[in-house]
């Protein structure tokens, strides 16, 4: 039943899908988190959640522009999963907006393969890889990425190599002045720091350190046999999944530098582990392991969120 709904894209998986993130959203905020409305500034939670809620259809986009599972909608629906396994996500604002300029920078990267305005694609990829370091300032790590598209895609034109440059002198610029009129400009020193608590690298709550090992350990299975897989049928895929996996090794080592008692940044990886799961998922030709499967995946993360109420 699940994958009778979900194997297509309709209107209506949009429906149900963002209702539950909103309602989900809230629940973690006043029974998870213990906020009140007192607590909450009610304009930046809805711009909050409001960003949530986008990235939802920012993730539908780029999968099926660049054509990276296949015409359904598994992989906006384990991307909301992954909000109920890791819940405490969803209470670190600095980890929604990161996630969210990574995806748009993330959709301009890969859509690098049509040799296509090679170069803007790259000036806006790695523009918005420096605005989500505005959040988490490791998140610059994620220029690797840009390169690695540059290595892979034209590596000889100098002056796409160049355009790191431009994209530098342009953030800094428009950032320093933002920062002056604000008065700020301490800003820029403060958090610019990189600097890494290595008290917190490994997390306090072991339910949290282990929900975490084994994610990235499953993530990591998965990657294998998928790389494994392509290779065997000779499709023109692998180049796009080496950088979704590049992206989701890159995800896991700021995960970790910016680890602390108040950040959940594994929210991150959300993206690149969301393409390998669908992938697998795919994979599947049986329908009623594929079903079992699907309920396991919703109903199973659903129960551990209710017992830590």
């Amino acid at each position: 039943m699940i994958s009778s709904i979900f194997e297509k894209t309709k209107p209506v998986n949009f429906i149900i899908l963002l209702v539950f993130l909103f309602l989900f959203y809230w629940g973690v905020q006043f029974y998870l988190l213990n906020n009140t409305i007192l607590d909450l500034k009610i304009g930046a939670t809805i711009g909050i959640l409001g960003t949530v809620l986008f990235s939802v259809f920012v993730v539908d986009f780029i999968v099926k522009r660049n054509k990276l599972t296949a015409n359904n909608s598994f992989a906006i629906l384990y991307f909301t999963i992954l909000f109920v396994v890791f819940p405490e996500t969803l209470g670190d604002s600095n980890a929604i907006f990161t996630t969210f300029f990574l995806l748009l920078a993330m959709r301009r990267l890969l859509s690098i393969k049509s040799l296509k305005n090679i170069k803007l694609k790259i000036f806006d990829a790695a523009l918005w890889i420096c605005i989500a370091s505005i959040f988490y300032e490791w998140a610059l790590l994620y220029l690797i990425l840009v390169f690695a598209a540059i290595y892979i895609y034209e590596p000889k034109n100098i002056r796409n190599w160049l355009i790191f440059l431009s994209v530098g002198f342009c953030f800094f610029m428009i950032l320093y002045s933002v920062l002056v009129l604000m008065g700020k400009t301490s800003f820029l020193t403060d958090h610019y720091d990189f600097a890494v608590d290595f008290n917190s690298l490994f997390p306090i709550k072991w339910w949290s350190s282990i929900k975490l090992t084994l994610y990235a350990l499953m993530n990591i299975g998965l990657g294998f046999w998928i790389f494994i897989r392509l290779g065997s049928t000779g499709t023109g895929k692998v180049t796009v999944m080496r950088l979704i996996a590049l992206s989701f090794i890159i995800g896991l080592v700021v995960n970790l530098l910016v680890a602390s008692e108040n950040t959940n940044a594994v929210m991150i990886t959300f993206f690149p582990s969301v393409i390998f799961m669908v992938n697998y998922l795919e994979s599947i030709k049986k329908p009623k392991f594929l079903e079992l499967i699907l309920i396991t995946s919703i109903v199973a993360p659903l129960i551990v969120f209710f017992t830590k109420l």
